[in-house]
């Protein structure tokens, strides 16, 4: 009777798949998939770029808002240095924190960018001029603002945010 193998194995010679190809494998998998995903949603939630531009600024001086007129506004102060939200929207915040090197108090620096009283962005590094800001998806009655530990850890004439409305969701029907 004849020795016959149990199992049949690859000529020999021929490389065998390693641990680290059925890795790269199965992380590229995910990721080919997670991008036909964002691309279907894409193409059935597109995003209408906005119409009039509405932007709202801060500082540094003056110290109070400015904002456009457009026919819909996009935000409305509400408070000191704070905004609502008026459109759904996909918005861009930009900014620049100077912090007061000078500053010697207990309080620790730091600047806190929020929406709803959740933050969103902390910065923490007083030893340098820091942007502050990001793209996000707002809805209307969103309320944002930018608070800071002690007034006096910031150099209020060259500090500023903004926000700008970048495209409203279109959604089909």
């Amino acid at each position: 009777m004849e020795d016959m193998p149990l199992s049949h194995s690859s000529p020999q010679g021929t490389p065998r798949p390693s641990w680290k190809q059925w890795f790269l494998y199965s992380t590229i998998v995910p990721l080919l998939l997670l991008c036909s995903f964002s691309t279907l949603i894409l193409t059935f939630l597109p995003l209408k770029t906005a119409s009039e531009p509405c932007i709202a600024k801060f500082g540094p001086f003056p110290l109070k808002w400015q904002m456009t007129c457009p026919k819909l506004p996009c935000v409305n102060k509400t408070a000191d240095e704070k905004l609502e939200i008026l459109q759904n929207g996909l918005y861009l915040i930009y900014g620049q924190v100077a912090p007061n090197t000078t500053y010697k108090e207990p309080a620790p620096f730091e600047v806190r960018l929020r929406k709803n009283e959740d933050i969103i962005q902390a910065l923490t590094n007083n030893s340098r001029i820091q942007n502050v800001g990001g793209t996000y998806e707002f809805h209307a009655g969103d309320i944002l603002d930018l608070i800071y530990n002690s007034d006096h850890q910031v150099l209020k004439n060259n500090t500023y945010w903004g926000i700008l409305l970048l495209a409203n969701p279109q959604y089909n029907s």
